[in-house]
């Protein structure tokens, strides 16, 4: 027999129906003579006979179906948590999170508002925010804005004033590691089973310098040694005589380069090559941070056995890249826009 679905009916014909199941059951009728007199399904019948032995008669009331009202945020809510999410952490508003979070953010307008949402409905209403989850960029609590700030409005802009003047050409240089043990992007696998991945088990490492322009011209250095006075100081002879005309070198305030040997080197040097420095603790002003994560994406993909083996890879990555000022270029514009003038 084929039954209606009773969810389908009107609210009152449906009313009727519970009350009327009941109704039979308590005259001695079983589920199964119940559901083919009333042409609904047997199990709803045993539904209604459990709320009614719960329940009583009110347990057979319809109520309605969908999201319960009044956890709907009104406009001037929402304005407000999207607001708390553009200018702050959840840490700043005495939340256990570190990130916003679908979670954190339910458990903010809970406090807020005391509406008590679900995460998915939280999902929501971030989509329709326009906002969307997104691995976000660091930056050190030990950065001064007011540095940063002067940077842009004074230093950098009297540096290209002065590099103009004098046909210099400016640079952006920085220094880092390769560990053969720097794993990075991910590799397909049945789900539920772990892909693994048998790499050396030895530890290896080398180190590279680097500078660009934003014309796209890119210099490097492979080295073995700890970056030192005298690596970064090997670097600065060698760049000026690759450079045809005088170097400004943007550099970070590592001690290497700020050491009195390379002081004085630069003292005698000065109608060559100068070097200005970026405010502390603010990799993300440098285009050549753009390079590292680049070339630490490509070496981590590889399969290295030697440390012969990561070196040649790395200068035949980087030669590459040399051959690509197109990429070097969107490097300077990718950090800052006005790098690029």
């Amino acid at each position: 027999m084929k039954y209606s679905d009773a969810r389908l009916l009107p609210p009152v014909i449906q009313q009727q129906l519970r009350h009327k199941a009941v109704e039979l059951f308590l005259n001695g009728k079983n589920p199964t003579e119940i559901s083919k007199h009333l042409g609904v399904s047997r199990q709803a019948v045993y539904n209604w006979i459990k709320k009614h032995s719960e329940s009583g008669k009110q347990g057979l009331i319809i109520h309605k179906r969908g999201r319960p009202k009044g956890t709907k945020l009104q406009p001037w809510q929402s304005a407000q948590i999207m607001n708390f999410i553009k200018n702050s952490c959840p840490d700043q508003l005495s939340l256990p999170f570190f990130l916003w979070t679908r979670e954190s953010v339910g458990l903010l307008i809970w406090n807020k508002f005391n509406i008590k949402l679900s995460k998915w409905t939280v999902g929501r209403y971030l989509a329709t925010w326009g906002f969307s989850p997104q691995k976000p960029a660091r930056r050190a609590i030990e950065q001064n804005p007011k540095a940063i700030e002067d940077w842009f409005k004074i230093e950098y802009p009297s540096i290209q004033k002065l590099s103009k003047k004098e046909k210099a050409t400016i640079y952006w240089g920085d220094e880092m590691d390769l560990r053969s043990d720097h794993n990075v992007g991910s590799t397909y696998g049945l789900k539920g089973k772990t892909p693994v991945v048998k790499r050396t088990g030895n530890r290896f490492s080398c180190n590279m310098i680097s500078a660009l322009t934003n014309l796209g011209k890119l210099n490097f250095m492979v080295f073995h040694e700890n970056f030192t006075s005298e690596i970064s100081l090997k670097f600065l002879k060698r760049i000026i005589r690759q450079c045809d005309r005088k170097v400004f070198l943007i550099v970070d305030q590592h001690r290497a380069h700020k050491s009195k040997i390379v002081k004085d080197w630069l003292t005698k040097n000065k109608e060559h090559i100068r070097l200005y420095y970026l405010p502390r603790y603010c990799p993300e002003l440098n285009p050549d941070e753009f390079l590292n994560q680049v070339v630490k994406s490509h070496i981590g993909k590889q399969c290295l056995h030697t440390k012969a083996q990561m070196v040649r890879l790395l200068n035949r990555h980087l030669k590459m890249r040399q051959k690509r000022p197109y990429i070097i270029q969107n490097f300077v514009k990718g950090c800052y826009p006005r790098y690029v003038a």
